[in-house]
């Protein structure tokens, strides 16, 4: 779970992004009443957020009631009810947009992923997530795909070296690339280099790169890279990667795959909030 610091300032954020000055539908409902409301599945999938999401809720009005009935990592299936909530209709009805983002965003984030992480289920590879991801909403995305089954990459640019083809172009060679960054640096953070052929990973794995990643790379050639290697780097695996494909390049022998897709391409699950 995230810090609920870091959890209710973001909310906080994007409840003053929906809010703005004033909700001019609710706040002139001149009515106001204790209403009893829950959330409901319309869809299976991974529950993920159900506490972060509901945090929204409290920020608006603390006095508000809430008892989920699901935790994070659970299947649902439609029609089952994952909270229930009791209180002022006007506060839920204030916070109620916010909440279901961000439920039915993570949700579907944690199944896409389980999705990837099922196909290639006994081969002890591990399947990682990458920096493509929405601004100010990478904690939660990263963590639904947690939720889901799979493993955080670097979380930003602060945590780990990525040296990519641009970088190289930049400097001239992997080698190069390598020894400026490695001369700079505490030995303890991680080195992890991309590359796109057979002569550049040949490059790589001569320098103190602790992780190689083979970037659209074949079957063929990522076969290959595993031989020569003989497990001396770690390796990674990135590019097209699709649930059809997956467990293909989980069996060549490397560590770990990596795909934007759990994130980007992840379809919302599909929850809503019903007043009784």
């Amino acid at each position: 779970m995230l810090d609920r610091l870091f959890i209710r300032k973001k909310i906080e954020e994007f409840l003053l992004e929906d809010i703005g000055h004033q909700d001019i539908t609710t706040d002139n409902l001149k009515t106001d009443k204790t209403v009893e409301a829950y959330l409901i599945s319309k869809e299976t999938g991974i529950l993920a957020g159900i506490d972060i999401s509901l945090i929204a809720l409290e920020i608006i009005d603390p006095s508000v009631r809430i008892t989920s009935l699901k935790k994070d990592g659970q299947r649902i299936k439609k029609g089952e009810k994952l909270a229930t909530i009791k209180g002022s209709g006007k506060s839920i009805l204030k916070s109620e947009r916010v909440m279901l983002n961000i439920l039915q965003r993570l949700s579907g984030i944690a199944t896409n992923t389980s999705y990837y992480v099922e196909k290639i289920k006994g081969t002890g590879v591990k399947i990682l997530d990458t920096r493509k991801t929405t601004p100010g909403f990478r904690a939660f995305e990263k963590y639904a795909v947690k939720v889901g089954g799979g493993y955080n990459h670097r979380f930003a640019l602060f945590d780990m070296v990525m040296i990519k083809d641009n970088h190289i172009a930049l400097v001239g060679s992997i080698k190069e690339a390598v020894e400026q960054i490695k001369s700079s640096l505490s030995p303890m953070v991680k080195i992890e280099v991309e590359v796109s052929s057979i002569r550049q990973f040949k490059e790589a794995l001569s320098t103190d790169a602790d992780i190689i990643m083979l970037d659209n790379m074949s079957i063929d050639e990522i076969k290959k890279a595993v031989e020569i290697n003989k497990g001396r780097k770690l390796l990674e695996v990135s590019g097209n990667i699709t649930t059809d494909n997956v467990r293909d390049y989980a069996q060549t022998g490397v560590n770990f795959i990596s795909s934007g897709a759990l994130i980007h391409s992840a379809k919302w699950l599909d929850i809503s909030l019903k007043f009784k």
